[in-house]
């Protein structure tokens, strides 16, 4: 069958690679089936010239994943519309974190013919048998459609135990040297980076945060280190981001996987996201003679009744203690705060705003934003219960506008004191990184016109 995946324009200068898609490709490629990427990502086309290419084009097969936002949901609505009015309509998947809490609204206003829910490389090789006739698409789990009329929605897809037999993604579908381009911290201007998978999941669970898969699944050391050697080798790939939620899964496998990248003798640089209660020093420093520069870890808040309400697992102690060790062996620390869950009040933000003001290191700006209920997770549903929120119609199409603006309030603060409190936050908080970039710059200078630097090459930015 002729598939045509489609990446979505993210608005974005640089894109970050697609993952997702990039792994379906493979496995559609390797069943046999003709596999075309739609880049309108890298070429901003508008959604015409999608319709103007299937009118032009036979495809059998189209596919289209989004996480869940307010942005990505009315993108995947003009992607629809486009496809739908299309003279030679391929047959319509979506799928993704965006339309699997919810896929029976999803079906109704995209009009697409199914819905995959879960992961996907297994999933579309059986939904494409059935495209082509060859057993009932109720015989194919992990999805939903509607038949006569009637929404179906199959058992739950098992999950893929042994990640290590997934085929590595199809990147020679893909236009590398763009997304190679991607900046991160600590990365030279020369260097180029590309995302890699260590494992599937995460353990813990945040009332904030949906999760398709239940549990965590870590890839294989060796797996991992072979799809680094060919990124490196084809690609020319010097810096690489962990993309998964959680590579600092346990210590133990922290330490194992550094002590790997050592014996491996790859040379690259590497961030990934982390839990704070995993960051010993010894650990640290492990992972900084890995090739490590920065951590993403998920705070969320410095109120140690918030961080107990969102079933987060950490004390303001662990915190604490995590960041110091993070930046006493040399790591760049990113501190992702939100604002607004269960309980919290304005001195719960004050607390996170002194927080990034400590130990901030200058690597990132740093912002707070308001905490979201998206469909699927715990705190979407206690919404519903509570009468905050009617359902996802509702999300999408009334309170979620944009991912820094509230779309539900937990807070006893009114909606308006609530965007005066976080202006107030991110005023300081922009004030400080700027000022910083400014005490920096005005430095370079000094030393180019009174110490003659003959290394200086103009005030840039990437």
């Amino acid at each position: 069958m002729r598939i045509l995946l489609v990446i979505y324009d993210n608005d974005s200068y640089i894109s970050w690679f697609p993952q997702g898609l990039a792994y379906i490709a493979s496995a559609c490629r390797n069943a046999g089936h003709e596999v075309e990427i739609y880049n309108q990502d890298v070429y901003h086309w508008p959604e015409s010239h999608l319709v103007n290419k299937l009118n032009r084009e036979k495809y059998d097969v189209i596919g289209v994943s989004t996480i869940g936002g307010y942005y990505q949901y009315r993108k995947l609505l003009k992607l629809s519309e486009a496809i739908n009015q299309a003279r030679n309509r391929p047959f319509y998947i979506i799928g993704g974190h965006g339309p699997a809490p919810e896929p029976e609204y999803f079906l109704k206003k995209t009009k697409a013919d199914v819905v995959v829910i879960g992961e996907g490389e297994i999933t579309i090789l059986e939904l494409l048998d059935a495209v082509q006739g060859k057993r009932k698409f109720s015989s194919v789990n992990g999805i939903a459609f509607y038949e006569n009329e009637n929404f179906v929605k199959t058992h739950e897809r098992d999950l893929i135990e042994d990640i290590d037999k997934i085929p590595f993604p199809a990147w020679d579908l893909f236009p590398i040297d763009h997304y190679a381009l991607l900046r991160l911290p600590h990365i030279k201007n020369s260097e180029r980076c590309m995302p890699v998978l260590s494992g599937r999941g995460c353990t813990f669970k945040c009332n904030f945060c949906y999760r398709m898969d239940k549990g965590f699944r870590g890839r294989s050391a060796d797996s991992i280190i072979e799809e680094i050697g060919i990124l490196q080798k084809n690609y020319g790939i010097s810096y690489i981001a962990f993309s998964d939620e959680l590579l600092m899964n346990s210590t133990q496998r922290t330490i194992e996987l550094c002590e790997a990248f050592i014996k491996s003798g790859l040379k690259f640089k590497w961030d990934c996201n982390g839990r704070l209660n995993y960051a010993k020093l010894d650990v640290l420093k492990l992972m900084k003679e890995a090739g490590c520069v920065f951590i993403n870890y998920g705070i969320e808040s410095m109120d140690e009744k918030a961080l107990k309400v969102m079933n987060k697992a950490l004390t303001v102690k662990q915190i604490v203690s995590g960041i110091e060790n993070t930046l006493a062996a040399g790591i760049s620390p990113g501190y992702n705060i939100i604002f607004g869950n269960i309980g919290e009040n304005e001195e719960s933000l004050r607390l996170g705003v002194e927080f990034l003001l400590k130990y901030d290191d200058h690597s990132q700006m740093r912002t707070i934003r308001p905490v979201t209920p998206y469909p699927g997770s715990p705190l979407y549903y206690y919404a519903i219960e509570k009468g905050l929120l009617k359902d996802c119609k509702d999300f999408y199409e009334n309170k979620h506008t944009n991912s820094d603006l509230l779309s539900v309030n937990f807070t006893s603060l009114s909606d308006e004191e609530f965007h005066h409190a976080l202006y107030n936050a991110n005023e300081r908080l922009i004030s400080h990184y700027f000022k910083h970039q400014l005490d920096k710059n005005l430095e370079v200078a000094r030393r180019l016109y009174y110490g003659h630097d003959v290394t200086f090459r103009g005030f840039r930015q990437s």
